[in-house]
């Protein structure tokens, strides 16, 4: 087992990452830049640990049920065909304790020094991540792994600021990760092939189905196929043609699917896609959508709206 895990970075996914390994029995330290990033990680920490628990609620209450073999929470129950109510009550006993595995640090030494596995799950700002592995290519022992969670940028633009390159690959997580329980896995030229087999490994200590690229892709598989979906949406919002509201229900109504674009991009964090957008060349073309897009974004964030975390996105989270 790759006993301690470093997460840098304490956003949505970073936290549930970090989460989803404590409760597989891994000791974990989130390094964050400051004492404000506590005050903004805590709360996300006690959140989705509370969901972890409620997920198994519902898993309990699934038993019996034609229906709970689709629906059960994956990450968290590995064979369905055996769980009981029993079973499932001793995972919460044990997460209760798993919890206590979770530590948090500023001192970004402390949190690298005997590291097995580190994931970076910072924004999406090239120019931080090139920072942040430079700071840390020095502080980590010889042994240790390094994975980059960025959900659109390739591992091969950081590889030579890592200080190993041949230990650096992606790996990239889906959101309520003990649900959707997929572990992404790219490489770059520089990758050995012993990296991407321990990757896999941990992947699959985590509850996770490793699903391996063979190549490099911008968004891997699931965010070439989900980024651009939701970039129609802003465009059909940032073009006027129709309010969020109306275009989330027009996808439910029509595909059946249980969210919208726009509820999407709030459980992902409108920061996020607006730094997405951002990147993009477009983006600085005040005649382009893509600026719209970006300009309307940013209203939202100077609103404080920065989706469900923030209690008010595309949609209010407050109202009961």
């Amino acid at each position: 087992m790759y006993q301690n895990v470093t997460i840098i970075g304490g956003g949505v996914l970073g936290t549930q990452i970090g989460l989803m390994c404590a409760y597989t029995g891994h000791d974990v330290t989130f390094w964050l830049r400051s004492e404000g990033s506590i005050g903004r990680t805590q709360p996300k920490i006690d959140h989705y640990s509370k969901a972890m628990e409620d997920a198994l609620d519902q898993a309990a209450a699934l038993i019996g049920n034609p229906m709970g073999s689709y629906l059960y929470p994956r990450g968290l129950v590995n064979d369905w065909k055996s769980a009981t109510s029993e079973s499932i009550e001793a995972l919460k006993e044990e997460w209760k304790k798993n919890k206590k595995r979770v530590h948090i640090t500023l001192d970004l030494a402390e949190a690298l020094k005997d590291a097995d596995i580190v994931i970076e799950a910072m924004t999406e700002d090239p120019e931080q991540k090139k920072d942040i592995f430079s700071r840390m290519k020095d502080l980590m022992p010889d042994k240790t792994i390094l994975c980059t969670n960025s959900s659109t940028l390739l591992p091969s633009t950081f590889a030579s600021f890592t200080g190993r390159p041949e230990k650096f690959c992606a790996m990239h997580f889906a959101n309520e990760i003990w649900k959707s329980n997929t572990a992404e896995i790219m490489g770059h030229l520089g990758t050995s092939l012993e990296t991407i087999e321990k990757v896999t490994e941990f992947a699959k200590e985590i509850n996770m189905i490793p699903l391996v690229l063979h190549k490099e892709q911008p968004g891997y598989i699931l965010n070439s196929m989900l980024v651009p979906f939701l970039e129609s949406a802003e465009a059909l919002w940032a073009n006027g043609v129709a309010d969020p509201e109306t275009i989330d229900l027009t996808w439910k109504l029509a595909t059946g699917a249980p969210a919208g674009p726009f509820q999407i991009m709030d459980i992902v964090g409108l920061k996020t896609c607006y730094d997405i957008v951002s990147m993009k060349p477009e983006a600085n073309d005040e005649k382009s959508v893509y600026h719209r897009i970006s300009t309307m974004l940013k209203d939202k964030l100077d609103k404080g709206e920065g989706g469900v975390n923030s209690g008010k996105g595309f949609f209010d989270y407050t109202k009961k």
